[in-house]
């Protein structure tokens, strides 16, 4: 069963252990109410503590958080872990496999791999819980917390940095600020368009690179670094979509096969404060193989 410590410090002599929790500590209404209805759930000294009762400077406040059901069919599947510890991890996804399972991919995905790894690790009933979630065909890092009060403190607080190849030149950087919406007929496919939801996109090129394919085509790209302001599904797809410019491989966008069999995107850097500790930590990730090579050396 993970524990959280909590110190009061001096100077919140006498707050509830409601207030305590929800404001010195950061801790989800949720997670407060769940945790009345486990034994010792929360203690103060060792001993058990009602939310409504007062706490002195000093006390040490432990939370009990019950082991999560984990439904998730476990496969040892190849994972490549950048960092962990007992609240997060931070795995550099693979192109080509889901985050989560769905109904045609229920124990190839990186759930079912995390699941695996965790009772290899003695971590059976930690959760999979994805504060930021990649397409199938996008590789990069992923972070995930194994417990709500982390997952409650990481969600909307984390920032990435993209990098992807589109199709065509572009110069300097610039914004994309323009509405997605449904496409009208698809269940997944998204456009550009009125009645959308705001979508903004920030940008800047790296490098612009000529290629010829084996065919004898030849393309015209450029190697993008992408901040996203909002998240929407598909966004960074869509957007440089909308400007004539498909990302390369992303062929449900209009982008070619000729150098790249899945969507040039790959999510490069993450960047957050520890939940617990407070302390930023900064990850990165290297273009995989099949990205790199559409580069200039």
């Amino acid at each position: 069963m993970p524990q959280l410590n909590f110190t009061v410090p001096p100077e919140q002599d006498g707050i509830s252990v409601y207030n305590f929790l929800r404001g010195q500590c950061g801790v989800s209404y949720r997670l407060i109410k769940s945790l009345k209805r486990v034994p010792l759930g929360i203690t103060a000294n060792g001993q058990h503590i009602r939310s409504i009762d007062p706490l002195a400077g000093g006390d040490v406040v432990v939370l009990n958080i019950p082991d999560d059901a984990n439904p998730t069919i476990p496969n040892a599947l190849p994972i490549n872990i950048v960092y962990e510890d007992a609240h997060l991890a931070v795995i550099n996804k693979s192109y080509g496999m889901p985050v989560h399972p769905a109904r045609d991919h229920v124990t190839d995905t990186l759930a079912n791999a995390f699941s695996a790894h965790l009772i290899a690790s003695g971590e059976p009933n930690a959760a999979f819980r994805v504060i930021n979630r990649l397409d199938r065909d996008t590789s990069g890092l992923v972070l995930t917390a194994k417990n709500s009060h982390a997952a409650s403190l990481l969600h909307g607080h984390t920032d990435k940095i993209y990098y992807a190849v589109c199709q065509g030149t572009l110069h300097g950087s610039g914004t994309i600020d323009a509405p997605i919406r449904l496409m009208e007929g698809h269940g997944i496919q998204r456009e550009v368009g009125e009645g959308g939801v705001r979508a903004v996109t920030h940008w800047t090129a790296l490098q612009n690179i000529t290629r010829t394919a084996a065919n004898g085509n030849v393309y015209d790209l450029t190697l993008l670094e992408i901040h996203l302001e909002t998240g929407r599904t598909h966004q960074i797809r869509v957007h440089f979509t909308s400007l004539g410019m498909p990302l390369a491989g992303d062929d449900m966008y209009g982008g070619s096969w000729d150098l790249i069999h899945r969507q040039a995107l790959h999510c490069g850097q993450l960047d957050f404060n520890h939940p617990i500790t407070g302390e930023p930590l900064t990850f990165q990730a290297p273009l995989p193989p099949d990205m790199a090579a559409l580069l200039d050396s």
